[in-house]
């Protein structure tokens, strides 16, 4: 697959451009060559990095240096989430742990189209040393003790990722409250399900949430007791119903603070640490039972792939943490004395929605080292970047299509390009903070085209992994140097994964030239399966003769010869049309995604049909240009239902689907624009932005009877 950027320029000033490259190549080489240690990346990326440990096809296969066994912790006797802290609290008391930026001023900006944005100055962070947050911890966990709450009762967060949330989780970690997690974005029916199913008395949340989201619920959780409120002012609580107390964050610690308070009974390794509801594409959410053991298992085995990790390195959150892959970068980095300094997607960067023109969005002001991004905010980076670069005059335009390809090809071969990045990618990578030294991709597949923007533009690798809140977060995590794109890398050395044959979709161990099948992962990392749901433990875990668990994930992969797993379709997902041919919807929008004109897509198919249908979220400006070439005019909703614009994005969708070598049958032949953007308030999408199908298909049920109708 090209992935490379079209050089249109004069060939004959193409050759000298390429002379010059090459001698200046050829000079440097080879002092540049020992120097970097150049040879061995491209060695490590070369060899063997797992195999089957049986020699069968089917595996189960494990990285090299977790043959003979899996690693289940990091440090001995260090088996719980508790000890983790205290461990990290003793080797870097005085070391920055958890920082906030200080709220200088709000304000409200009017928009061309008449709308009213926040906008707010930040100023500096603000940071909590690691015994500072180990002793708010404490106070905190002796206060929700004084206030009733209970050793192996369940305790819910429902909260943005901040400071405090962390603080929260360590308390109750330490306390050996189990952590009900619940997504700030799930609907009220849902967050209602999981505080009764978990049977919450105590509830922590923000001031904010507490107002748009819980108040409204409270009366149909009829256990509820307590509700404490992490932020710092204290206000007046109207219209919370009789019978239940509110209380600052600050007050309980006041509590936790006097010594009567502070008895406590520490956890064990098998204990429930946190009950974590996935918002799960289908229906209603499931509560994952997660045990210590479980996170120490998957953070030991997420750190191992994390060179050089230690307390120079900063983190920057800002995903939520009631998703696994958050939750468990974070204790990786809290577990290495990393300090953690607290973002949004809204003030992410300069541009940041939120982030007042000319002022400093946080990468700006933390510039931190290392970073977790789903690949909804890497795609829209990438289409930010390539905007901005179809923009530039015809000389810097040819510049950074040369410096871009001629990257490419050195990061083939394992090289550096110190000029390019200096040069040309400094401003790019400037985005981010200029420092970031890894970028972790999980909670959906990454193009391949944005897999090697990311490593070209940023200058940085991006660690693809692939796991699931039924696996920690842990299952495999590409090698750093590996710069080969589309894979998810080698099983983490607290994991081992069997392929299991799946006869309807066609996948076998045996098939040539890679071995493919249901992606099945076992170890001391496999959590303790679903909260009070006993039938589909029964269908998705198991327990092997040894007594390890293995969860069976619906997902299916190929193992190549190096020992990396490539994701290359998923159970739910595969249709099968009128004609018997089989099409993965999620393969459709992952080649279609890279389309710059498509900010979103769903492919559908209906067995009784012949044909797939599409909903697209069109990309803004990319159909306001178009529009101005078609001479299309109109509100944005008027050129969305245009049925000049949609045949137009249509022919622009089949050239790209063509040119990618998809098969006939799975382009789609009639697509709706959605005027919308899919976000998880419409609850069209979940929290990781990966797609509800049923939400969407009842969402567009008039269009798609309209499409397969004919008209």
């Amino acid at each position: 697959m090209d992935l490379s950027l079209k050089e249109d320029m004069n060939p004959l000033l193409l050759q000298v451009f390429r002379s010059v490259v090459w001698v200046y190549s050829v000079i440097t080489f080879i002092p540049w060559y020992f120097f970097s240690g150049a040879g061995d990346n491209l060695e490590r990326a070369r060899r063997i990095k797992a195999s089957s440990v049986s020699g069968h096809p089917a595996g189960p296969y494990r990285a090299i240096n977790s043959q003979e066994k899996l690693s289940a912790w990091l440090h001995p006797r260090v088996d719980t989430l508790d000890k983790m802290f205290e461990y990290a609290t003793s080797r870097f008391p005085k070391r920055d742990c958890l920082g906030t930026r200080e709220v200088l001023s709000e304000e409200d900006e009017l928009q061309p189209n008449g709308k009213v944005f926040k906008k707010v100055i930040l100023g500096n962070y603000n940071w909590l040393s690691y015994e500072d947050t180990y002793g708010a911890a404490k106070c905190f966990g002796s206060g929700l003790a004084a206030l009733g709450q209970k050793p192996q009762c369940n305790i819910a967060i429902f909260c943005e990722t901040r400071a405090e949330w962390v603080v929260a989780a360590q308390a109750c970690f330490m306390y050996n409250f189990p952590l009900v997690t619940l997504y700030s974005t799930l609907g009220p029916m849902a967050i209602a399900h999981g505080l009764n199913e978990t049977e919450i008395t105590h509830i922590i949340t923000s001031k904010d949430l507490l107002q748009s989201r819980l108040k409204a619920i409270v009366c149909d959780v009829p256990r509820l007791q307590y509700i404490i409120v992490v932020d710092s002012k204290p206000t007046s609580w109207p219209n919370i119903p009789r019978g239940i107390m509110v209380y600052s964050m600050d007050a309980v610690k006041e509590m936790g603070s006097k010594p009567e308070n502070s008895e406590y009974l520490t956890p064990e390794n098998s204990d429930l640490a946190v009950i974590m509801y996935t918002s799960g594409s289908t229906g209603i959410p499931k509560g994952v039972m997660i045990s210590h053991g479980n996170i120490i298992a998957g953070i030991t085995g997420m750190a191992e792939r994390l060179p050089n990790l230690n307390e120079t390195d900063t983190y920057i959150g800002y995903l939520p943490l009631a998703h696994v892959l958050e939750l468990s970068a974070e204790l990786v980095c809290i577990s290495h004395g990393c300090r953690i300094g607290y973002s949004s997607p809204q003030t992410l960067a300069d541009q940041s929605t939120k982030i007042k023109k000319g002022s400093k969005g946080d990468t700006s002001v933390l510039k931190p080292t290392l970073m977790a991004a789903v690949p909804e905010i890497m795609d829209r980076i990438y289409k930010n970047v390539m905007t901005k670069v179809e923009e530039m005059s015809k000389l810097q335009k040819t510049l950074f299509v040369l410096a871009y390809n001629y990257k490419m090809e050195q990061i083939s071969k394992g090289y550096g390009t110190p000029l390019c990045d200096s040069l040309v990618f400094k401003r790019v990578r400037a985005l981010l903070g200029g420092n970031m030294r890894v970028l972790l991709s999980g909670g959906a597949p990454l193009s391949a085209a944005t897999q090697r923007f990311m490593n070209i533009c940023l200058c940085c690798p991006v660690g693809q992994g692939y796991g699931l809140t039924e696996t920690c977060g842990a299952g495999t995590i590409s090698e750093i140097w590996d710069y080969s794109t589309g894979r998810v890398g080698a099983p983490l050395v607290c994991s081992e994964i069997k392929l299991k044959d799946w006869e309807e979709g066609g996948y076998y161990s045996t098939d040539k030239p890679n071995p493919r099948g249901e992606i099945v992962i076992g170890g001391p990392n496999v959590t303790m399966g679903y909260y009070k749901n006993e039938t589909k433990n029964r269908e998705d875990f198991f327990v092997d003769e040894r007594g390890q668990r293995w969860f069976c994930t619906g997902d299916i992969g190929e193992f190549h010869a190096d020992g990396c797993l490539k994701i290359i379709d998923r159970k739910k997902d595969l249709v099968k049309l009128q004609a018997g041919e089989y099409v993965s919807l999620g393969k459709v929008e992952a080649v279609l995604k890279n389309c710059s004109l498509i900010d979103n897509i769903c492919a559908y198919a209906n067995s009784d049909e012949s044909y797939v249908i599409s909903f697209v979220v069109p990309n803004h400006k990319q159909l306001m240009v178009l529009a101005e070439q078609m001479q299309v005019r109109g509100t944005w909703e008027e050129m969305c239902n245009n049925s000049q614009m949609e045949k137009e994005v249509l022919r622009i969708i089949t050239e790209a689907a063509i040119s990618a070598q998809m098969e006939r049958f799975e382009i789609p032949k009639k697509i709706r624009l959605s005027a919308e953007p899919w976000t998880p308030e419409t609850g069209l999408v979940t929290d990781a932005f990966k797609l509800k199908r049923k939400e969407l298909k009842t969402h567009y049920q008039d269009d798609i009877e309209r499409m397969y109708g004919g008209k």
